[in-house]
């Protein structure tokens, strides 16, 4: 699933590619997509006619923002945007068509037809789901390390969890909350009110850094992601810690491992990452000969 940088790399691509532009109609072919309003011939009606003034971002959901609409669109695993002539073949999994004024077509492809979409009057966005209830902006002003510390000391779940939850901090998934642990050196099981300021503060730096390099490299494509322009982004070649188990690590070269967390596959690095019990424990050393889990381990 797209997370903050994919789809904030979505909305700059679409903010050059569609903004000024003026629907002249809209075509629907999956009407489970359209999740507001119920009807869909309403939802191609209310379009027609609107100018598209700018593209913004809530977490993951894009916010397409029209004079006097707002679209509010959640690419889910697979969604994707992209601008056409429309002269060109409509392809295959293309479930939603605005047709522009100017004789160009935004398209959205779907093949996993998870993606959502809402219509909304312009403001109302914020008062109903499914932005209502979300937590933090990390690339907004407000996210200060107060606020970030206020959100998430007082938790009792495990670290993970927490951040993917988006009512505390919106934008993390998978991918980057195994990435800033790993920067700040905290382990995925740790309980979120067991954490020091010290730690949270530099959990609140790594969330941060990682997230602002990942939209610099146009975000990260492990299975279908592209942008708007049909491009791949590039910090899956940056990843110290993600889909790297049993290479050594970055830091230690001790092997990456793999487990599940809240659900979810989890890498880390047991020398690096230590849980709270070993923390004053001495360092687990691992000398690594072709990269796979064949080594010797050790302990000073």
């Amino acid at each position: 699933m797209p997370e903050l940088p994919e789809v904030e790399t979505v909305r700059r691509t679409l903010t050059e590619l569609i903004v000024g532009k003026t629907i002249e109609s809209a075509t629907v072919s999956l009407p489970r997509i359209i999740q507001r309003p119920d009807d869909i011939k309403r939802f191609e009606m209310e379009l027609i006619g609107h100018r598209i003034l700018e593209i913004g971002r809530r977490g993951k959901f894009l916010r397409i923002v029209m004079d006097g609409l707002v679209l509010v669109s959640h690419l889910r695993m697979e969604g994707r945007y992209g601008l056409y002539d429309k002269s060109d073949p409509v392809e295959k999994h293309t479930h939603v068509i605005f047709h522009f004024s100017d004789g160009t077509e935004l398209r959205y492809k779907d093949v996993r037809q998870f993606g959502t979409m809402h219509l909304f009057p312009a403001g109302e966005e914020f008062k109903s789901n499914p932005l209502a209830k979300l937590g933090l902006e990390p690339l907004d002003s407000s996210f200060t390390a107060d606020a970030f510390r206020e959100a998430i000391s007082k938790r009792s779940t495990k670290i993970k969890p927490a951040l993917l939850n988006q009512e505390y901090v919106v934008g993390l998934g998978n991918i980057y909350v195994d990435e800033a642990l790993f920067r700040a050196g905290i382990h995925p099981e740790v309980p979120a009110n067991e954490l020091s300021t010290d730690q949270l503060d530099l959990l609140y730096v790594a969330i941060l850094t990682t997230l602002r390099e990942a939209v610099e490299a146009g975000g990260s494509s492990i299975k279908s992601f592209v942008n708007g322009q049909g491009e791949m982004g590039m910090f899956q070649h940056s990843f110290q810690i993600y889909g790297r188990k049993d290479e050594p690590c970055v830091k230690c070269g001790h092997a990456v491992e793999k487990t599940v967390v809240g659900g979810r596959g989890t890498h880390f690095c047991p020398n690096c990452q230590r849980p709270k019990e070993l923390i004053n424990k001495a360092p687990i050393k691992r000398t690594l000969s072709n990269r796979s889990n064949k080594s010797k381990e050790v302990r000073e």
